[in-house]
């Protein structure tokens, strides 16, 4: 089917957006638009405009923007071509001809879509019945109410090969086949699928009934049956109770998925509407982007069991390639042996929402499963720590999400392995006015304007790459310094990263591992650097210039703590007027006039920056 620009076009034209949205949005009138509280996100001040002239909603709230359409995809959670067919009957609007093999495809699809939807009711009709009363009863046990399974559709399937298809036999038995409700096995004729279970539908976006999942009433294997893979339905990019859960996890900001139909019902019966679940598998590629499409850090809320754990790591591993733009997941550890359904059950709504603030990110899933997945002790454990770190950073496609997983996993691994580290590391600077090392008057070039962090940044990494046997000695700092250029970032991770596997790394290797990460740029514009550093120039001394480098490292990491300690020696020094406060200002000020002094006392008259091509 082609939808041509002049048809959507006429299409939002002869839409009323106010009407459409208010009939599920509360909106008055305010000037020529229309306003209501936004239904995007929670708000009580209305900052969401409808404008019937333009054709379009805006929230200034959210940023929620969009017309008709929009409205239906991600409001409603619709298909774009369901919402535009939705739209077009509503117009009056005949959709655009379908050429003969999708046509052929639609009428099928449609008579499929009118046998489950009969198949539906009449397992909703068996659950009321005489013989429903084994289902009622587990329904009760469970602690589902009447009109909980009422609107879940839920029903039950006696135990008999042929009743369901005897009540749907004039659809006949190769549609009912087709759509998963019998089972045809060659030579024998065909029988029905679900026998002696509860019944629970499976619906799509629009809320039709696509498939079926079947709880085993009594003793029995499988537990819990699907429907199979069919024209309507397809359990890799199908969400149980996401008809539902949509429209309420925009409303919420926020979704939840669980393991099973059952701990869906449990968390809807006690008011969490946004929760849907995957059918049997784990969660798949085109789910996630389901779930990403309502929220951009959906909650994962599995089984506090091993086989529940397991599967949020694997849904952990299959998002790292997809992150971006905002996007990530979240988890909730359940107690061991308890599912949500058991949790709500036994100790209420307020305990499952306590643990729903207390989700987790992903980052910390995987770093707290790699940190339990074998023993530390040795070096070569310790290393192979990092490396599985760094393989599931290096999965991830977005480069600049990449690099900031690289970062965190290093330092983590760092502050891990070095908890001893001294706390406020400037102190060295105030134990005697002159450093211990002497400093070459070769160390930078500075302005009245003080120290340019923009500037020397790119120097420190430069000389990084000329010196980098000085990488893994200060890594320690290096992944303490907070660097806002995004090449910048990424080239540090990257120097740490090969810093950290090859303890003889030379300029070259490290300047084609570089090039081969796509960072060739980053080294073109450090060849622009032209401070007079030692550890920049040719005939510099090396011990000199990796002193030099050791000291600019420390100044950029130092530099930013001691300036914060002033300040807050000296706020409290005002407050109080006390004469400890004024010692401890003094004290602090004479440290940051040493450090910038040996800035100052290192330049000479004929302290010029180095040339670019000299430097690197």
């Amino acid at each position: 089917m082609s939808l041509s620009p002049q048809f959507l076009d006429e299409l939002r034209a002869r839409t009323s957006l106010s009407a459409l949205i208010g009939k599920t949005t509360k909106l008055t009138k305010a000037g020529r638009e229309m306003r209501g509280c936004c239904p995007f996100h929670n708000e009580k001040t209305p900052s969401f405009y409808v404008n019937d002239d333009k054709g379009f909603y805006h929230c200034f709230g959210c940023s929620a923007h969009g017309d008709a359409i929009r409205w239906m995809t991600d409001q409603r959670g619709l298909p774009f071509i369901d919402a535009v067919k939705e739209l077009a009957q509503a117009a009056g609007m005949e959709m655009p001809a379908q050429d003969r093999a999708s046509a052929a495809k639609a009428e099928r699809a449609k008579g499929l879509h009118e046998a489950m939807a009969d198949a539906a009711s009449w397992f909703t009709e068996q659950l009321n019945g005489i013989g429903g009363a084994e289902a009622r009863g587990v329904l009760a046990k469970r602690g589902i109410s009447a009109d909980t399974a009422r609107t879940f559709g839920m029903g039950f399937s006696p135990d008999s090969r042929g009743k369901l298809k005897t009540a749907l036999k004039e659809y006949g038995d190769p549609v009912l086949v087709e759509c998963g409700l019998l089972i045809q096995v060659e030579g024998k004729d065909p029988y029905d699928r679900f026998r002696g279970r509860l019944m629970i539908p499976i619906r799509d976006a629009r809320g039709r009934t696509i498939a079926f999942g079947g709880r085993v009433i009594g003793d029995g294997e499988p537990k819990y049956l699907n429907s199979p893979d069919t024209p309507l339905f397809d359990k890799g990019r199908t969400l149980y109770n996401l008809d539902r859960a949509a429209p309420a996890a925009r409303k919420a900001n926020r979704v939840l998925v669980v393991e099973g139909y059952m701990d869906v019902i449990a968390l809807a019966q006690v008011g969490i509407q946004e929760a849907v679940a995957p059918l049997g598998t784990a969660l798949t590629e085109a789910q996630l982007e389901r779930l990403w499409r309502m929220v951009d850090v959906p909650i994962l809320c599995f089984d506090g069991d091993s086989a529940g754990q397991k599967a949020a790591l694997r849904a952990a591993q299959r998002a790292l390639p997809l992150l971006g733009d905002g996007r990530s997941l979240r988890f909730i550890t359940l107690p061991d042996g308890q599912d949500p359904d058991d949790l709500v059950r036994s100790k209420g709504i307020g305990a499952f929402e306590a643990l729903v603030a207390d989700a987790e990110h992903l980052v910390d899933r995987i770093w707290k499963h790699e940190l339990a997945a074998e023993p530390l002790v040795t070096p070569e454990q310790r290393a192979a720590l990092g490396a599985r770190l760094r393989s599931h950073a290096k999965t991830i496609q977005d480069a600049d999400v990449r690099a900031e997983y690289l970062a965190m996993f290093n330092k983590r691994v760092w502050d891990y392995f070095h908890p001893e580290r001294p706390a406020d590391s400037f102190k060295s600077f105030r134990k005697s006015d002159k450093p211990k090392q002497p400093i070459s008057p070769r160390l930078i070039a500075i302005s009245q304007f003080g120290i340019d962090q923009v500037t020397i940044l790119p120097a420190l990494i430069s000389g990084l790459i000329r010196f980098p046997d000085m990488i893994a000695p200060l890594a320690e700092t290096l992944v303490r310094l907070p660097i806002n250029a995004i090449q910048l970032r990424q080239t540090r991770e990257r120097l740490l990263d090969v810093a950290l596997r090859d303890q003889n790394l030379e300029t070259p290797t490290v300047i084609t591992t570089l090039r081969e990460d796509g960072l060739g740029g980053v080294l073109a514009k450090l060849k622009e650097v032209t401070l007079a550093f030692s550890f920049l120039a040719h005939k510099a001394d090396p011990e000199q210039a990796r002193r030099d480098l050791a000291f600019v490292a420390e100044k950029l990491d130092v530099g930013p703590a001691l300036d914060v300690e002033l300040k807050e020696a000296n706020d409290r020094y005002v407050s109080n007027w006390d004469a400890s406060d004024f010692e401890e200002y003094v004290r602090l000020l004479k440290a940051k006039q040493r450090m910038e002094q040996i800035f100052m006392d290192a330049l000479s008259p004929d302290d010029m920056p180095v040339e670019a091509s000299e430097g690197n």
